[in-house]
């Protein structure tokens, strides 16, 4: 069987960003109820030399955005990291929904073999797609999806493996 790259890639980042969006609001819930500021639990952090918690989503949306876009041979759209409320946050959430779902099968399937040229702060990294999508995006999109959810928990939210991997659909 052929793997599908667009079976691989929008499907499953669009299930992570909602699963986020869902344990997001769990953490809202939470931070309500305990009288959390919105800019307190967005600056959390679980060590000082660690991201906080609003740059996590914001990464997690940047990896599922451009990787769809770098799939498909496009320029990726460019969002602000300006979200200075958990209602922001959200809707980041939901707009880089919608642009991975804009892209269709006939776009990504066929990329394995695509080129794609990174321009990172330490340096330049060269992919074939497919390594592209497995051995960078899928990894760093779980890994900053993975540390919101550690994060929320650190700060008392009462989340479980589930909802990292279910989300609202448990």
């Amino acid at each position: 069987m052929t793997l599908s790259m667009y079976q691989a890639s929008v499907p499953v980042f669009v299930r992570a960003l909602t699963n986020l969006a869902h344990v997001l609001k769990k953490g809202e819930a939470h931070a309500r109820a305990k009288g959390v500021t919105d800019e307190v639990l967005l600056n959390t952090r679980l060590i000082p030399d660690m991201l906080p918690l609003v740059k996590q989503v914001q990464i997690a949306c940047d990896m599922a955005t451009r990787g769809a876009a770098r799939l498909a041979g496009v320029e990726p759209a460019s969002f602000e990291d300006n979200e200075t409320t958990l209602e922001q946050v959200q809707a980041r959430i939901q707009r880089a929904i919608e642009y991975v779902q804009g892209f269709g099968a006939s776009q990504i399937d066929g990329s394995e073999g695509r080129d794609i040229h990174l321009k990172m702060r330490n340096g330049e990294m060269d992919f074939k797609g497919q390594d592209y999508l497995f051995g960078f995006v899928m990894p760093n999109l779980y890994f900053h999806c993975t540390t919101t959810y550690v994060i929320l928990r650190e700060a008392g939210a009462e989340l479980g493996k589930t909802d990292f991997i279910a989300g609202a659909q448990q």
